[in-house]
């Protein structure tokens, strides 16, 4: 007996599901400048390596001898693939097929997808186009009753926070839980001006008297600079290498090491211009981004929020080949001080450390949380504390670099102090608990007060006391342990991951990851 009736209608079925929501929708999804979802999945994974999971699900048509007639594939298609030669889990959203809405999902495939990339340990890329997933009021009269709002996929994407790399891209206008889903990762890409996130769209939110267009709502113009996105690029194609980027800095779970490549030099090996890189006018700003450049792997430093927490600049790099979290001030933003966004960015990129086992490589130039009005109303110094314990609870190895202040209780998250770190102060550097200027008239009013030359008095007490602030005199005492010419920051670097490497050891962690 042979099965060729069979095995033709699954062809059938399957050449079905490719037309997505028919060739009319497509066509239309593609005049928004937006790929349809196997055209991403192609773009994104290596050639051929998508074997798709539940590719018959969807809503299918029979005629009266129940024969199939039509088939409408669900909207949500997963599966593993392979980026890199490695193997990750995918979930994609297919907008064609009713937006996106759990109306046109059939069954758990969007908990599936988060089961498979948990229990197998693989990494999980989210493809969210739409309401990924969510409500639409339709389900009312589709059901005939209402439902009650249940999170059954929570459990394991808090899970997966603490187990594989999560990736997410917002590629459309994402809503409701689509968002969450995104916001929900270690890393999250958005596309400007083709794709936005809202807690709700712009037609609900008019119903609170607010007629917004798309992007004045939820643009990647206002999420790249909240932090509730990491990234914003210009096309889908970019935002797939940034993707593919991101995950070759981490393992494929918490259970494994995250992947040395070749080791390359640095992209120059004249490092004496960094000895003149600090002003010696302490109100001068100077570049930090050229140094952290200039001091890792050649072309291996990945930025990640950098349109928000300006005053940090933080990432993803490699020494010798081995993935680093870098962290450093921006000088150009409030002086490198902190306000709650710095703090937040701080703990995330900690947190990504601590989870997925990376060394923690930080240039210091803090002269404290920020102050003023602005700062007390925004909580700068809950937000400050948390990020002190988040450094406080790193188990990894950290190498700081005091390139110039370091100031305040915000200083001292530079590192950890109750455990050894590899620390080093530039010949710029300069710490306290607050900075010269900023304390003097407090700390010497009556004697400021008494003279007759007020402004001669205090500038006199600032010499005096700023000759004893240099990083030799603290070096004399050990508070400082090195200060080094600041030419040989990758020597030190290299020596720094040639020991602490081997320190690194596979498994999960006591915490969870704070998204």
């Amino acid at each position: 007996m042979s099965w060729s009736k069979e095995l033709e209608e699954l062809a059938l079925r399957r050449d079905l599901a490719q037309r997505m929501g028919g060739e009319e929708k497509v066509a239309r999804h593609r005049s928004k400048g937006r790929l349809p979802v196997r055209e991403r999945i192609e773009k994104l994974v290596d050639p051929g390596s998508f074997h798709e999971i539940g590719d018959l699900a969807g809503s299918a048509q029979y005629d009266a001898n129940g024969r199939l007639v039509d088939f409408t594939p669900s909207n949500f298609l997963t599966g593993r693939a392979r980026i890199d030669a490695r193997p990750v889990v995918l979930a994609a959203d297919d907008f064609t097929v009713r937006g996106g809405a759990n109306d046109g999902a059939v069954g758990d495939k969007l908990l599936a997808s988060e089961i498979m990339a948990r229990d197998l340990q693989l990494p999980l890329v989210r493809l969210v186009d739409g309401t990924g997933g969510g409500g639409s009021v339709k389900n009312i009269e589709l059901k005939g009753h209402t439902l009650l709002p249940k999170l059954r996929m929570w459990p394991a994407m808090t899970q997966n926070l603490a187990t594989v790399p999560v990736v997410s891209m917002a590629l459309g206008s994402v809503a409701g839980l689509g968002a969450a889903r995104v916001t929900t990762s270690h890393y999250s890409v958005m596309i400007k001006d083709t794709s936005q996130m809202f807690i709700a769209g712009p037609p609900v939110v008019a119903r609170i008297g607010q007629n917004l267009e798309k992007n004045e709502l939820g643009g990647s113009a206002i999420h790249t600079r909240n932090g509730v996105c990491d990234d914003e690029v210009a096309t889908e194609e970019e935002a797939f290498l940034r993707v593919r980027r991101f995950l070759s800095y981490l393992p494929r779970s918490v259970h494994e090491l995250p992947p040395r490549t070749e080791p390359l030099a640095p992209s120059t090996d004249d490092f004496s211009w960094l000895r003149d890189v600090v002003p010696k006018d302490n109100r001068s700003v100077y570049k930090m981004r050229p140094v952290v450049n200039a001091v890792v792997d050649a072309d291996s430093f990945m930025e990640i929020g950098a349109r928000w927490g300006r005053a940090l600049i933080t990432g993803l790099a490699r020494i010798q080949g081995h993935p680093v979290v870098l962290v450093a001030s921006d000088p150009y933003y409030y002086g490198g001080a902190w306000d709650k966004q710095a703090a937040e960015k701080f703990v995330r990129m900690l947190d990504l450390a601590e989870i997925f086992h990376l060394p923690v490589v930080n240039f210091v130039d803090v002269p404290g949380f920020q102050i003023g009005l602005a700062a007390e109303k925004e909580g700068a110094m809950r937000y400050g504390v948390r990020a002190l314990t988040a450094v406080a609870q790193s188990t990894v190895p950290w190498c700081s670099f005091i390139v110039r202040k370091a100031f305040g209780v915000a200083a001292g998250g530079h590192q950890s102090d109750g455990r050894y770190n590899f620390r080093y102060a530039w010949p710029s550097a300069q710490w306290g608990s607050l900075p010269v200027e900023g304390g003097l008239e407090v700390a010497y009013k009556s004697e400021i007060e008494s003279a007759e030359d007020r402004d001669a008095k205090l500038a006199e007490i600032e010499q005096r006391v700023r000759s004893l602030t240099s990083p030799y005199r603290s070096a004399e005492a050990f508070v400082i342990e090195n200060v080094i010419d600041p030419a040989h920051t990758r020597a030190l670097l290299e020596e720094f991951i040639s020991i602490s490497a081997p320190l690194l050891k596979p498994g999960p962690r006591a915490f969870g990851y704070r998204p």
